[in-house]
């Protein structure tokens, strides 16, 4: 077992090729920081650079996949410079995750919320436990999803239900998002790993260039428009955190 080393992120390589990236603030429900945010692109970077990595598996330590921002270390950009640098780190990690030539596989447990929802919809074999549940807070917080849910999440459940789960925030259980078509699979939370390893294990063994072009070419054809989205929800996030309205809805939360 090969160990590559971060500070809010574990990342692993096992025999077969499967690199396992793990999110590990497990105190604080695994709540994006800007370390985390930082960390999670780069580990997925140096996953797609590796050549001994053939697959990828996503998760959470503890019990939760995500919980969304960090409330309690939430730094508020102040200027529109500051809102830009971090809403494009954010991006920068769904690239990485999507846009990396490498098979993505989650195992989403416990909590995905926001951006912990955002990056559970941006893996390629998302797997959630039983008791997993995800939901969009932003545009109740007056803030915008990132992430290129606005191109994936219609994508995956059509038009009028993206509607719903992004301006409602409705929260939803690993049953309904599997019959919803953003889970791929459902299995049993003592099960979730070991289905997930197995899954990212059945992609390492196929042939890297059918696999890589497959995801490649799945991404180009079913989301054409995913840069435009990119671009697009970072501006409605930068204009979100510099509203005043957004501090008080914050601090409410």
């Amino acid at each position: 077992m090969n160990a590559f080393s971060y500070d809010t992120v574990l990342s692993t390589r096992d025999a077969e090729g499967v690199r396992t990236i793990t999110l590990n603030r497990p105190e604080r429900l695994n709540a994006m920081n800007r370390a985390l945010i930082d960390d999670v692109a780069r580990a997925f970077d140096d996953a797609n650079a590796d050549p001994e990595t053939r697959a990828i598996l996503f998760t959470g330590a503890g019990t939760a996949f995500c919980a969304g921002d960090d409330r309690k270390a939430h730094v508020h950009p102040e200027t529109e410079a500051e809102a830009r640098a971090l809403v494009e780190a954010i991006q920068a990690a769904t690239r990485a995750i999507v846009l990396g030539p490498k098979p993505v596989v989650g195992a989403i447990n416990g909590w995905a919320v926001g951006g912990g929802f955002e990056w559970a919809i941006n893996c390629d074999f998302p797997l959630w436990a039983e008791s997993a549940r995800g939901f969009f807070p932003e545009v109740s917080l007056n803030l915008f999803v990132t992430g290129a849910v606005t191109a994936c999440l219609p994508a995956l459940v059509g038009l009028a239900k993206a509607r719903e789960m992004l301006f409602l925030g409705e929260r939803y259980g690993a049953a309904d998002l599997a019959e919803l078509g953003v889970a791929w699979k459902v299995v049993p939370d003592d099960l979730l790993m070991d289905e997930a390893v197995a899954t990212a294990r059945k992609l390492a063994a196929l042939p890297t260039l059918s696999v890589r072009a497959m995801k490649r070419v799945l991404n180009a054809a079913a989301l054409p428009d995913l840069d435009r989205a990119l671009a697009l929800e970072t501006d409605a996030t930068v204009a979100g955190f510099l509203d005043p309205e957004t501090t008080r809805r914050l601090k409410a939360f």
